[in-house]
């Protein structure tokens, strides 16, 4: 369960540092090394979370990380190994299948993608920019984004893989196929109970499926103008994101204390899922690499505050 990170560029015959320690361990509820397959992933982490999706609560997975780490990976997979998307909405159908005798139940999704904190709809990208409008129960919508009502899987994944391909991906020094924004699969279980005398109860559960733009720092990047812009945003919703985590959690200080919602588009659509009815997961991706030492680190850091958000469910 624990990650020890190894300074690479401490020197040993570094006498003013000395007596510092050279590594720094991190605890989490799970671990997994470079041998960890797709399945065992999405077993430990996300699995659970579907029951609670079927019986009405919310669920939020996040998948974070500087770039190139694999977080798209994790999320979306290829055909040979699907990745959480897939595997989630698979069980999802499945649980869904085994109550349909005495539930009526809808599943509806979208996917959408927030870049330069403008929302674009991307299995309709021709709809331009989208707002968050919020309806007098206090949920949030976006107006005019396009949902899909399947019960197949397969159609899903092919969905998805057209969708990810309008995602606005540009080349940095980092990694060549930067994804430049945050990507949310938005998933809604309506279920109306088939029986006359149980009155109209209606469950509402949603799972939020969460790939983030990378965290990295702009001087690994080497990123100039336009890059730098889009960085400079990414990172504002990456912070607003850690703000909201940082109130949410034990460490706090008073249970009362403000959460600031507002601050970008991607922590406002995901206010539902953050605290209140939800449960959530997130899924830090660190590189091996010495050269990455200070993401690695960064992204340990700001997944252990996540750790230890406690909602009130």
């Amino acid at each position: 369960q624990g990650v020890v990170l190894m300074d690479p560029s401490q020197d040993p015959d570094d006498i003013l540092r000395a007596n510092r320690s050279r590594e720094k361990t991190f605890v989490f509820d799970k671990v997994f090394d470079h041998t960890a397959t797709q399945e065992e992933v999405y077993v430990s982490t996300t699995k659970s979370l579907i029951e609670g999706v079927i019986s009405g609560y919310n669920a939020t997975i996040f998948a974070y990380g500087p770039t190139g780490t694999g977080k798209t990976f994790t999320m979306l997979g290829t055909d040979s190994e699907p990745g959480i998307y897939i595997r989630a909405l698979d069980d999802l159908f499945k649980g869904l299948g085994a109550t349909a005798e005495e539930v009526d139940y809808t599943v509806s999704m979208s996917y959408l993608e927030i870049y330069n904190e403008v929302i674009r709809d991307l299995l309709n990208p021709s709809s331009g920019f989208l707002d968050l409008r919020e309806d007098s129960r206090g949920s949030i919508q976006i107006a005019g984004i396009t949902e899909v009502s399947t019960t197949n899987a397969w159609e899903i994944m092919q969905l998805l893989l057209k969708g990810n391909k309008q995602r606005t991906q540009e080349p940095t020094a980092a990694n060549g196929a930067s994804s430049r924004s945050h990507a949310v699969l938005q998933v809604t279980v309506t279920q109306r109970g088939r029986r006359k005398e149980t009155g109209e109860a209606v469950l509402i559960g949603k799972l939020f499926m969460v790939d983030l733009a990378g965290s990295e720092r702009a001087a690994q990047t080497q990123n100039r103008g336009k890059r730098m812009k889009e960085g400079a945003h990414i990172n504002r919703s990456l912070l607003a994101l850690g703000n909201c985590i940082n109130a949410l959690s034990e460490k706090g200080g008073s249970r009362a204390q403000f959460v600031n919602f507002r601050d970008s588009k991607l922590t406002r659509l995901l206010k539902d899922s953050l605290g209140g009815n939800s449960r959530t997961v997130m899924i830090a991706h660190i590189s091996p690499a010495s050269s990455s030492f200070e993401e690695s680190r960064m992204t340990l850091i700001y997944a252990y505050r996540a750790k230890n958000i406690k909602t009130q469910v």
